[in-house]
């Protein structure tokens, strides 16, 4: 038979429970540290993108703000938006439509995909496929194969292929906010 005699100290065991507590406490700082700086940087995205009427899509944010849109689309309906890229055509789209399309870098074999929103203009046959243009318009729910976001364009401009033509995918980083 095996017995066990246990002797506690009072000093030693307060000063093992109140090491555990400080490195608990020391961790639960940390995370609540991060968890505020993370915050913040959400809130700053969130002010800046309310404070504008229009927002203007860049290289940068393109497809964040497509996912986000996509995602949430009730959120951004009347929202105005601007932004360029080249005029893209399916079989299946009317003769008023047209994606406004930018290639998205998948891989690191620079293998490219189109995204890019719906657009409906009454002059949209004046535009060929792959012709360089800049956009402004009014995010409104429409219908293709299911609700997706289209813009309805409120002013169309041709332009030259700018140099940052392509966009990469969203980033983790990216707090959707309930407008642009």
């Amino acid at each position: 038979m095996f017995v066990c005699n246990l002797k506690l100290n009072g000093q030693k065991l307060f000063k093992i429970l109140f090491i555990i507590f400080f490195i608990v406490a020391a961790i639960l700082l940390c995370i609540a540290t991060y968890k505020i700086m993370f915050q913040n940087k959400k809130e700053e995205i969130g002010d800046e993108m309310n404070s504008l009427k229009s927002s203007e899509l860049l290289t940068s944010n393109y497809t964040n703000v497509l996912k986000a849109v996509h995602d949430n689309l009730d959120n951004y309906i009347g929202q105005e938006i601007s932004f360029s890229g080249y005029v893209y055509r399916v079989y299946d789209l009317q003769e008023n439509q047209f994606v406004l399309a930018r290639d998205m870098i998948i891989d690191s074999n620079f293998q490219t995909l189109v995204v890019g929103f719906l657009c409906e203009c009454d002059n949209a046959k004046e535009f060929q496929d792959n012709t360089w243009i800049h956009i402004n318009g009014t995010i409104e729910k429409g219908n293709y194969h299911g609700d997706i976001p289209v813009l309805k364009i409120t002013k169309i401009e041709k332009i030259q292929r700018p140099n940052d033509e392509y966009v990469y995918p969203p980033d983790d980083s990216y707090v959707p906010t309930d407008k642009i």
